[in-house]
């Protein structure tokens, strides 16, 4: 059976071919809204779809979105892409996924051939303090979203800026332990390096200085030097930050994890020393990953509202793609959810 051609639609729906062109590339604003919906209809019946490489030669970009994440080690990361795919589909684009394990060079070199590929809109997911490595890129119209990262300061002035307020979501998690009594906590991290993780420790901060507890009180683990920030190992990290956390002298009765896989070590390192998780340590989690409500005892921790996220992201590249010119920046700041379950409890007397 043959393509239907641009040609056969505006045909069939009685318009010009460009009339056609126009609802296709997004500028529907051009036309009548019963114009629109006849086209839309005939586009539906005749079952055209869009010649993409065609498109490509025309316009000099592709309908794909690029992805870049820490990486999909840590199944956040995973969940993430797939809600993004989701929310690009249901808007005609494709995602292409890059793992960059927070380099500087690599994340350059990737969105420089997602460039080079037609690619006009990126997610960022990083969180690296400064995007100079980038910056070049965005001033000859890369539109560039970056996830889960608050907007700083130098930022380029066409950034999208889509997060949770990680600060206020850490601050959750370790009032929800003073809450219940702790008073002796540890913050167990990869590098500070990022900002979503100098933000979450700045939550861990605030939340034990209003309990009244001093900063000295508390231990911070960030690792030895080599983990850096530890997205692949995460879980090893939590483990080992358990054994060494545990078998020391005053140790924390409750523990703050930078993220659910790192909580889940901390889970089986508890076990591996001879205590239990939610009885003897309680333990608090970031992302609310699958596997938090699957383990044994199953994981209090932050939940982001991914899907929320995600369609924000796609909508707003959407939008800056289509009008193919710089657009101003602007700054999303979504409310993180604390979810209790089992691995929090009072502390032992």
């Amino acid at each position: 059976m043959a393509e239907v051609t641009i040609q056969q639609v505006a045909k069939a729906a009685g318009v010009s071919p460009s009339t056609v062109s126009n609802l296709l590339n997004g500028r529907a604003h051009r036309m009548l809204p019963e114009t629109r919906l006849r086209v839309e209809n005939t586009i539906e019946r005749l079952g055209y779809r869009p010649n993409r490489a065609a498109r490509q030669l025309r316009t000099g970009r592709t309908q794909t979105i690029g992805l870049v994440v820490p990486s999909v080690g840590n199944p956040f990361w995973g969940s993430f892409a797939r809600q993004l795919e989701s929310a690009a589909l249901a808007e005609g684009y494709h995602v292409l996924l890059c793992n960059s394990e927070r380099d500087p060079d690599r994340e350059r070199r990737y969105i420089e051939e997602l460039w080079s590929d037609g690619i006009r809109g990126i997610v960022l997911c990083s969180s690296l303090p400064s995007l100079e490595h980038v910056a070049p890129i965005m001033q000859r119209g890369l539109h560039l979203v970056a996830f889960d990262r608050a907007a700083q300061a130098d930022d380029p002035d066409t950034l999208v800026s889509i997060s949770i307020d990680n600060a206020v979501g850490s601050q959750l998690a370790t009032a929800h332990l003073t809450d219940l009594g702790h008073r002796r906590l540890a913050f167990v991290s990869g590098a500070l390096g990022s900002v979503n993780r100098k933000d979450r420790y700045r939550g861990f901060a605030a939340a034990l200085e209003q309990a009244g507890l001093s900063s000295e009180s508390a231990i911070l683990w960030p690792g030895a030097s080599d983990w850096r920030f530890g997205d692949v190992e995460s879980a090893e990290l939590g483990r080992n930050a358990a054994h060494e956390l545990l078998t020391g002298g005053d140790p924390p009765t409750g523990i703050v994890a930078i993220n659910d896989m790192c909580a889940l070590g901390i889970c089986r390192g508890i076990r591996d020393v001879g205590l239990e998780v939610g009885t003897d340590v309680s333990v608090v989690g970031f992302d609310d990953i699958v596997l938090a409500d699957l383990y044994d005892p199953p994981l209090t921790t932050v939940r982001q509202p991914m899907a929320d996220m995600a369609a924000a992201a796609i909508a707003e590249l959407k939008t800056r793609v289509e009008a193919g010119e710089p657009t101003p920046g602007r700054s999303l700041l979504l409310r993180p959810e604390l979810v209790v379950r089992s691995s929090t409890a009072p502390p032992r007397r």
